[in-house]
């Protein structure tokens, strides 16, 4: 597990452009609604071994909670929460358990990475899924859409090798997109404006984390 600074649980809104008010120049952002988050338990290199800080995003109601996820919550004296994740740290939290993590996290940051589930497309063929080019178009063809050879008995090894690019589900995978260059922090609003793309649809659940360059 890569080791950040710090981090936040948000949501993915939507796209947006901004203008740079010296030269005018406009920029494409995603808007990520990131915090605010509780924080439900800290780890400790002395005490557990790892340093790391487990945050809630999004109070819900008791009943939508399981049993023991609502006694962890109690226990850290917040809310039952829609979504927790734990952020392995480079060094030990400098929070409490039940202090409350906002969007001014990242004031100082430069670029973050954003962890998000991508959209699932389903069952698709090489062409969608790859990116392969399309075979001949012309009378008699049997081979327009088709994958082509994946390994024959005149070949070596004589079987399909493992991690071949073939037809199958496509989408709906954990992904990361790294070193976004973070635009603007709205404090006001928990909004964090990043300069390119973030995966998953509008509205779903991102995990957004100080980059490596940032």
């Amino acid at each position: 597990m890569r080791e950040v600074a710090t981090g936040l649980i948000g949501r993915k809104i939507g796209s947006t452009q901004v203008f740079d008010p010296e030269t005018g120049a406009c920029s494409h952002v995603t808007v990520i609604e990131a915090g605010p988050c509780r924080v439900t338990q800290v780890k400790t290199r002395e005490q557990d071994g790892y340093a790391a800080v487990q945050l809630g995003f999004e109070e819900i109601k008791p009943k939508r909670a399981r049993r023991p996820q609502v006694g962890h919550y109690k226990k850290a004296g917040v809310p039952p929460m829609r979504l927790m994740r734990e952020l392995r740290l480079a060094v030990d939290p400098e929070v409490a358990v039940g202090d409350t993590m906002t969007v001014d996290v990242f004031n100082e940051v430069g670029h973050v990475d954003v962890t998000g589930t991508s959209k699932g497309r389903g069952f698709a063929g090489c062409i969608k899924r790859w990116g392969f080019g399309r075979g001949p178009m012309s009378h008699g063809s049997k081979n327009v859409r088709e994958p082509g050879s994946t390994g024959g008995k005149g070949m070596v090894p004589a079987k399909v090798i493992k991690g071949k690019k073939m037809p199958g589900h496509y989408g709906n995978s954990r992904v990361t997109t790294r070193n976004l260059r973070v635009v603007k922090v709205d404090a006001d609003k928990n909004v964090l404006l990043v300069k390119g793309a973030v995966p998953g649809p509008n509205g779903g659940l991102v995990v957004v984390s100080n980059a490596s360059r940032g």
